[in-house]
């Protein structure tokens, strides 16, 4: 992304090397998650936290 690219790879190495999956989302999969919550399938929902971090903030 473009956020990324004003990121040093020893920075964003550093960052991946926390995430249990291994890599960092992409934004197809935040875009994902938005559409779900605005769709009619998650219209029942009254909260929730969505962790999409691929682990990090988990462990």
């Amino acid at each position: 992304t473009e956020l990324l690219k004003q990121v040093s790879k020893e920075t964003i190495d550093y960052m991946v090397a926390k995430i249990p999956m291994g890599r960092v989302g992409t934004p197809e999969e935040v875009a994902a998650l938005v559409a779900w919550l605005a769709s009619d399938e998650c219209s029942f929902t009254t909260g929730a936290v969505h962790d999409l971090s691929g682990g990090r903030a988990t462990y």
